[in-house]
């Protein structure tokens, strides 16, 4: 069959969309579908015989990404052409919403995946009193969709019951192959300033204001007391990286990793801070928990629904109990060790061709249906 995965983000920006809509996007085609990829041209880069690319511009605050344009008549000349059976939005942008309105024309079901809960950023940017406004505007998007995907049956309730209709859970994986203990660097280590009875803690992904990077400095501000030696790693990059360092000259900035780069990185860690609220799933509580790495994070997201607290890591719901938990395992070596392995043998199950083939099936089953139009919601 032939599908479009329209995305404003995708590899090589490194953040959990872009690499979600990757491994859906290959997934389909390593089971033998033609897929066409529709996102933002980067500078003068030439499209693959798969891409279609469209105008952009850059993202406020946030080098190096970017956002679609709207492009209703290239997608239109492009589908009438090469007609999809089905097509899947990955964002609520620009690009996203033209491309939704085109796919409604021509008559080409509609699945959306609902990746990030733009309105929890808003009150680390000053503007909690338009998140309700927020949340509409998102129900409008996915709601005119034959499908919205999310990723825990806990995002799937809460939608539900803020008036998102056609709610589908489509899990998430984890590559097991890459992330896993045997990465363990002990060079790397040595290159951190950790030795084998050192305290390795680390914190992975976007430095930005609405993960909360705050409590995760408190965290480990209190825990170096426990640990003189402890070092903090951070991999990634984001506006307030720059601050951050400036705050604390002892941390350790590796900037963006990627694939085994990134997997010898969570390997050769002994604890992972995750005090980000504002996760639609967090991927990279999957990535640790593989790496065998134990694992501190809020109650919800992919900690929710893959991490058993006390047993394959803690899942907290306040501050005080997320700084608890980081000094717990900080001090209690034969715990984070029997954490991190529960972890590991806790996502084992969690493959990526599973998910692909109920993503396949999920398209196909919206194809098949071609002609019967739901009323969009309001």
């Amino acid at each position: 069959m032939r599908f479009a995965i329209v995305t404003e983000t995708y590899p090589p920006e490194v953040n959990g969309v872009a690499l979600t809509v990757q491994g859906l996007e290959q997934g389909l085609r390593n089971r033998g579908h033609a897929v066409e990829l529709v996102r933002p041209r980067r500078h003068a880069e030439q499209a693959l015989g798969h891409e279609l690319l469209v105008r952009g511009a850059a993202l406020p605050r946030y080098p190096g990404l970017r956002f679609g344009l709207p492009a209703p008549l290239t997608l239109a000349r492009q589908w009438q052409r090469q007609r999809p059976d089905a097509v899947y939005i990955a964002t609520e942008g620009p690009l996203g919403w033209s491309a939704l309105r085109c796919a409604q024309r021509l008559g080409i079901p509609v699945a959306t995946g609902l990746h990030t809960r733009f309105d929890e950023y808003l009150p680390d940017y000053g503007a909690a009193r338009l998140q309700p406004a927020a949340l509409a505007w998102m129900r409008r998007f996915h709601n005119r969709g034959q499908a919205t995907l999310v990723p825990t049956r806990e995002l799937q309730q809460f939608l539900q019951h803020k008036g998102f209709a056609r709610v589908r859970l489509l899990a998430r994986a984890v590559d097991t192959g890459q992330f896993a203990p045997r990465r363990r660097d002990p060079h790397l280590r040595r290159q951190w300033g950790i030795g084998d009875d050192g305290l390795a803690v680390i914190h992975v992904g976007r430095i930005a204001a609405e993960k909360n990077l705050e409590l995760a400095v408190r965290a480990f501000r209190r825990l170096k007391q426990l640990r003189p030696t402890a070092r903090f790693i951070w991999v990634g990059d984001g506006p307030l990286r720059g601050k951050l360092a400036r705050d604390n000259p002892d941390f350790l900035f590796c900037g963006i990793q990627r694939g085994e780069a990134l997997a010898r990185h969570f390997a050769s860690s002994d604890l992972f801070l995750f005090p980000s609220r504002s996760e639609t799933f967090g991927n990279v509580t999957l990535e640790a928990m593989a790496s065998g790495v134990a694992t501190v994070a809020f109650n919800y997201g992919a900690a929710r629904e893959h991490l058993r607290s006390g047993r394959s890591g803690i899942a907290v719901d306040s501050d005080a109990a997320f700084i608890g938990a980081a000094l717990q395992l900080a001090a209690d070596n034969e715990l984070r060790a029997l954490l991190g392995a529960n972890a590991c043998r806790a996502v084992q199950h969690l493959q990526p061709a599973q998910v692909i083939l109920e993503f396949e099936a999920l398209l196909q089953t919206l194809a098949s249906r071609t002609g019967e139009h739901d009323d969009a919601a309001a």
